[in-house]
């Protein structure tokens, strides 16, 4: 009950959010909460750690964005295309990096996400170091304008939401058990029958999907894909929201996101803002040494510990 009435109490505070604060801050947060959550999956319940998802993020990105300049579909359709093409990707990616374990896994999703980025560095339909810039935002089912920012922040409010709930599925799922399972302790999932690769290799294609779905919201909320989105610097920064927040943890990644943003947001534009790279290196280091489990994760023990 508890439970249930945090979730409702947060959906509720996520409906009035935008008359209180700027709606295009408030999607970003949700855009990039939602990429943490996806990225989350895999590190903090299987236990791997990419320094490559940044690809699937601008993948989607850039196929939605292409789709929605060329040929005016809807915008429905135009993330449903970047989420699928992220998914195959990270379908073939995955395929190759979930033979390898620890460092290995990590340095292989790095050279497969470099390789994908000098491809859209050149590739004609990305625009290369320009980007897709003013990318329409279009109507949805046909029918309804999202060049409305409030009508717009409840569009990106439902897929954060539907991503959300489909991550919270997957990890209390039975699949989701033996996904701990292999994090806990490998051998012993092998030792039990679990074909651990395979297990590893789905667990990829939903984290890179949502991912994808992350950055195809993305580039409607902002009418912009650039090579930002698949650089290997996004890849660090969405593993320093994942621990910020709580690796391993429901609401870790969706805290740890809007930390990270809101610092980005409001130094980047002061006196401040040459140092926005030290500030997070520095955040990052007292995160790591001083909070091991993260925000939520401190606050969870705290509670815990004192009820």
């Amino acid at each position: 009950m508890k439970v249930n009435k945090l979730y409702l109490s947060l959906f509720g505070l996520s409906l009035v959010a935008p008359l209180i604060l700027y709606p295009v801050f408030l999607m970003k947060v949700l855009c990039f909460a939602l990429f943490a959550c996806a990225f989350n999956l895999l590190l903090g319940f299987v236990g791997l750690l990419s320094f490559g998802h940044a690809i699937f993020l601008g993948t989607g990105g850039y196929i939605t964005g292409s789709l929605m300049l060329n040929t005016g579909i809807t915008p429905e359709l135009g993330i449903l295309a970047g989420t699928l093409a992220a998914g195959l990707l990270g379908a073939v990616y995955g395929k190759l990096a979930v033979k390898r374990e620890g460092i290995y896994f990590a340095m292989v999703t790095l050279a497969l996400a470099q390789l994908a980025f000098f491809f859209y560095l050149q590739a004609p339909f990305t625009g290369g170091e320009d980007g897709l810039q003013g990318v329409p935002r279009g109507k949805l089912f046909g029918l309804i304008d999202l060049s409305d920012n409030m009508v717009m922040y409840y569009f990106v409010l439902a897929i954060f939401l539907f991503g959300f709930w489909l991550i919270h599925r997957t990890i209390h799922s039975p699949f989701g058990q033996i996904l701990k399972a292999i994090r806990e302790n490998e051998p012993r999932a092998v030792s039990l029958g679990y074909n651990v690769n395979d297990y590893k290799w789905v667990a990829f294609i939903i984290s890179s999907a949502l991912a994808g779905l992350a950055g195809s919201t993305k580039t409607l909320v902002f009418q912009l894909a650039s090579l930002t989105d698949v650089h290997w610097h996004m890849s660090g920064e969405v593993v320093l929201m994942t621990l910020l927040g709580g690796m391993g943890t429901i609401f870790g990644p969706v805290v740890g996101a809007g930390v990270v943003v809101t610092i980005q947001n409001y130094l980047s534009g002061g006196e401040l803002g040459n140092y926005i790279s030290i500030i997070m290196g520095a955040i990052f280091i007292v995160c790591v040494l001083a909070f091991r489990s993260g925000i939520v994760g401190e606050f969870q023990k705290m509670v815990k510990k004192n009820f």
